[in-house]
């Protein structure tokens, strides 16, 4: 199925991806169409992926290219500071808006993707719905549709979801 759902879809992953890298820093060696290509690369090794409909093999594709991302980040910050990271603050503010993509550097990334591991341990489905409507651009709706919730479940996840990432990203 990921095989024929993938060209259906590639100008809306390529605009995804073009949206995540302009956030990144001015160096930063990704093109968008390499982003696309190895966030494929890795649902296709996936063993068990199991696609329900559009919306969601473009929330999958979101997770793999935030992950592809991490790691590109990961790489650099061992390569600059000699594999130590620095624990920064992000600017919430771009949680307000639901928009896609930030305006951090490879450390605020690092940082927001750490956050968002530590809110997958104690809340999971918040988790998903910060996924979903950050990085995979998804409207409330989409979000319950993709989750099999209520759009009030999303909109309540949401709310808490943004509060818990102000209070841990300062």
């Amino acid at each position: 199925m990921l095989d024929r759902l993938y060209p259906l879809v590639y100008r809306e992953l390529h605009s995804l991806a073009a949206t995540f890298l302009a956030g990144e820093r001015r160096d930063h060696t990704l093109q968008p169409t390499a982003l696309v290509s190895e966030s494929y690369v890795r649902l296709v090794d996936q063993r068990a992926v199991h696609v329900n409909d559009r919306k969601h093999f473009i929330a999958l594709a979101a997770q793999a290219m935030r992950h592809v991302l991490v790691d590109h980040a990961r790489r650099h910050e061992a390569d600059k500071r000699g594999g130590r990271l620095k624990r920064v603050a992000v600017d919430t503010s771009v949680f307000e808006a639901g928009s896609v993509g930030t305006e951090a550097e490879a450390t605020e990334f690092l940082a927001l993707h750490e956050a968002l591991e530590r809110l997958q341990k104690i809340e999971p489905l918040t988790a998903r719905v910060l996924e979903l409507r950050y990085f995979g651009g998804l409207t409330i709706d989409e979000a319950a549709e993709a989750l099999g919730v209520s759009a009030s479940s999303v909109e309540r996840e949401w709310r808490f979801a943004r509060a818990w990432l102000r209070d841990q990203l300062g």
